[in-house]
């Protein structure tokens, strides 16, 4: 099962580093990259679920309408990207509360898919969960099963859908998936990972996987983008390494692989097998 999904945000949006939030100060990027994504999608008769970010839904709400008017599930990735364990549970709740409904009011249907910027649910914000369960949300992609940078949950066990029993209600998980190579557990189907590596070894590893998460950027094929100058130079390196390659490469994978959705990988799953994590 290869779960196919993006995170719609411009090349300044991801920018957990320097928190400026003050976006209209940047040049606007994403309609290129976006259309071309969404064109190989079409090429190859795909479906995706986009997770987008409320703000979009202010100030670009044609990114929204076109993924949607394309016939892809549409989910929410908070308003403006900023760090969930950044927030106490009111404040998260309130921004994801504002998101959802921008989302939805724009769309004409509900949001029940989520997944939090840069996989920031750990284990010292697991309230977020229930937060989710709260509002209405039925499925989560938030759990990175390793240590990262900005988040990661390691004690949440092997990378493979889990339900997550809240208070309010239970959530089904679709963690990112991990494959061990040489001793390591390697993530190679999403952004940054499944740019620096070569293609052969991404093919390799889909293949010999029963369950993976792919995800990507619009700025993850946007070699143009320009520099975050406020950010170091080793993130600036890690966010254009790879850039030109990518777009190459996602066509290939996209015509290679089989992808659903996440409501269609709900429907493929017998949760009734699948383990219960309970965060009460």
């Amino acid at each position: 099962m290869n779960i196919l999904t993006f995170d719609i945000e411009d090349y300044y949006c991801h920018d957990n580093y320097s928190q400026n939030f003050n976006w209209d100060d940047f040049p606007v990027r994403i309609y290129e990259p976006l259309y071309k994504m969404l064109d190989v999608l079409d090429e190859n008769n795909t479906k995706g679920t986009f997770f987008c970010l409320g703000w979009l839904a202010n100030h670009h709400p044609d990114v929204i309408k076109e993924i949607a008017k394309r016939g892809h599930e549409i989910g929410c990735h908070s308003y403006q990207h900023q760090l969930a364990y950044r927030f106490d549970r009111n404040g998260f709740k309130e921004d994801i509360y504002k998101a959802k409904s921008l989302i939805e009011n724009l769309i004409g249907q509900e949001v029940i898919s989520f997944r939090a910027p840069s996989y920031s649910i750990t284990p010292t914000n697991s309230y977020c969960f229930d937060v989710l369960v709260e509002l209405g949300f039925k499925y989560d992609c938030s759990v990175f099963p390793t240590a990262r940078e900005c988040g990661g949950y390691p004690n949440y066990g092997n990378g493979v859908p889990a339900i997550i029993r809240c208070e309010h209600g239970d959530l089904k998980e679709f963690p990112m998936n991990i494959y061990s190579f040489l001793g390591k557990d390697i993530v190679f189907s999403g952004v940054g990972y499944f740019r620096v590596l070569p293609y052969k070894l991404i093919k390799y590893m889909a293949n010999h996987s029963d369950y993976i998460v792919s995800y990507f950027h619009p700025s993850d094929f946007d070699p143009g983008q320009p520099n975050m100058k406020q950010l170091s130079l080793k993130r600036q390196l890690k966010n254009k390494i790879g850039l030109r390659g990518a777009y190459a490469m996602y066509r290939k994978y996209i015509r290679d692989f089989d992808f659903v959705t996440l409501g269609e990988a709900d429907r493929l799953i017998n949760w009734e097998e699948m383990r219960v994590l309970n965060i009460l």
